[in-house]
């Protein structure tokens, strides 16, 4: 694009201006991309979206009378869909600049205008952010009925749709909806839904939120239990004082008897099942610890260590050394981002907070994918990969999960195959129901013993030899979790030195039960 830019074409040079400034707001370049766009003349064809595009920026800027100004001047122009643009989303974006400058009167105008189009558009996404937004102008107005409706709205409208990014909106829109009106377990359940769908999870202090959420709701439900039995005990006391009056009051002295063991023991069983409930909760918390601890302490240890010898050798200039340090700094660091990365997946698929959405899948262009993720990693140690998956085959499986089983192999094999080695991506034709993908390196191998501790279900994540961490195992334990969560089974072949191969089984279409 720079070479082009040179060029004396003005046109051609208008072109480059637009794509470069459309990529850098992509890449949220905001300032760069406002740059560029003020380059291009107003000759140019598709200056329409210009305006359009400098609006958009302004808006992520939080210059808002500027954006006012540029929607405005595509407002102006006649409606058409030619220059690839919605005047409904135009007027939205209006809506929203004067919600941000508390113009309340007329971010209302160009909302109802937007809504009155995208209701003929049916663009249902569209629908549930304008219906949000809407519903936030009345909240920040304090007409909380009328911001509920269109809450509500956003919500109803989710369920058509498969935006995973709107209906976990939607859903902690009602969850907050529901708290404020103090409908807690209603709340509860939305905020069960929305974290549900949130499948590109980033933040692990969510799945402490929940739990704290049912703990609330634990102890809400004791404390009616407890007022349940205040009223018994005094019924019992009434029932002993009219005892003596009687025959007939022995009779209903000893019938409420028995009713109140049997109900005591019935409340026993159900304190008695959530302290259960709370104590396994208590001691997949406590294992998440023990494991960060333990293994962020030694990624850590080894950061600080290799630190000091960085600065010696900056102090005396050797920079062969100060080279291998910086990248045994990068190869630590990747070491305990992927350690928090499986950490994080293994937690929410521990505590059932993982989402899983089984589809069919073609397997060789998830190869792909992978091996662009590993070009790097693979080009460092000048490892050849080889992808001979069958571009035939289609597996029925959840892709994220499946993605997460597929690098965190693709990483081991990497890690333990020397310079110049090789990895091979394969299937197996076995004409059953069922497909086999192979994964095949010519690595370091293992011993029969190492296999059988890798597929036996261990709850000791770290492995330790002669003191120091080789490795958590965390990694496998995930892996092997979510490939029988997808209905399929690994095994493993390998010898010492003669590399090893990771045989991977999938339903190739959706199973009964």
């Amino acid at each position: 694009m720079k070479q082009l830019i040179s060029s004396k074409n003005e046109e051609l040079m208008d072109y480059c201006h637009f794509f470069r400034g459309y990529s850098f707001r992509e890449k949220k370049l905001f300032k760069e991309a406002q740059s560029e766009m003020h380059l291009i003349s107003n000759k140019f064809i598709l200056y329409p979206l210009v305006n359009k595009n400098l609006g958009q920026i302004s808006l992520e800027l939080k210059e808002f009378e500027k954006a006012i100004y540029y929607f405005k001047e595509v407002e102006k122009l006649p409606f058409s869909n030619n220059h690839g643009y919605k005047i409904s989303i135009i007027y939205e974006n209006l809506g929203i600049c004067y919600l941000h400058l508390n113009q309340f009167n007329k971010a209302e105008e160009y909302f109802f205008k937007s809504l009155e189009l995208q209701e003929k558009e049916k663009d249902l996404i569209s629908l549930i952010g304008l219906n949000m937004n809407i519903a936030g102008l009345y909240y920040q107005q304090y007409k909380d009925l009328q911001a509920i409706t269109f809450f509500e709205k956003a919500y109803n409208l989710s369920k058509k749709v498969n935006h995973f990014e709107s209906k976990k909106n939607a859903s902690l829109n009602m969850a907050i909806v529901e708290e404020n009106r103090g409908n807690f377990k209603e709340a509860l359940a939305y905020r069960k839904e929305s974290s549900k769908w949130n499948d590109s999870i980033n933040n692990q202090n969510k799945v402490w939120a929940v739990a704290d959420y049912e703990k609330k709701y634990a102890i809400a439900q004791k404390q009616k239990q407890i007022s349940v039995l205040k009223v018994e005990n005094k019924l019992k006391d009434t029932q002993r004082k009219t005892m003596f009056l009687s025959t007939l009051g022995l009779l209903l002295v000893l019938s409420g008897g028995v009713y109140a063991y049997a109900q005591k023991v019935k409340n026993t069983k159900i304190i008695l099942s959530q302290k259960i409930k709370l104590d396994e909760l208590n001691a997949t918390k406590d294992q998440l610890f023990s494991i960060v601890s333990h293994d962020l302490r030694s990624s850590v240890n080894a950061l600080k260590t290799s630190n000091s010898k960085l600065t010696t050798s900056l102090e005396t200039k050797n920079y062969n050394e100060l080279d291998n340090l910086l990248n045994q700094n990068s190869a630590i660091a990747n070491s305990a981002y992927s350690l928090l990365d499986n950490l994080l997946h293994w937690a929410l698929l521990q505590t059932k907070q993982l989402y899983f959405h089984k589809d069919s899948v073609h397997l060789f262009s998830i190869v792909q994918q992978i091996e662009f993720n590993y070009k790097s990693l693979l080009s460092d140690k000048n490892i050849t990969f080889e992808n001979s998956v069958s571009k035939n085959n289609f597996i029925w499986v959840d892709l994220d999960s499946l993605k997460i089983v597929l690098r965190n192999l693709l990483d081991n094999a990497i890690k333990f195959t020397p310079e110049n080695g090789k990895i091979c991506f394969y299937t197996v034709e076995t004409n059953t129901n069922f497909c086999q993908l192979v994964i095949h390196d010519s690595g370091l191998g293992m011993s029969q013993n190492t296999i059988d501790e890798l597929l036996q279900d261990n709850e000791l994540l770290a492995k330790k030899k002669n003191s120091e961490i080789i490795g958590t195992g965390l990694g496998m334990q995930l892996c092997k979790q979510m490939i029988k969560k997808n209905g399929g089974s690994i095994t493993i072949e390998s010898e010492l030195n003669k590399g090893t191969k990771m045989i991977l089984s999938f339903p190739k279409t959706e199973q009964n039960g």
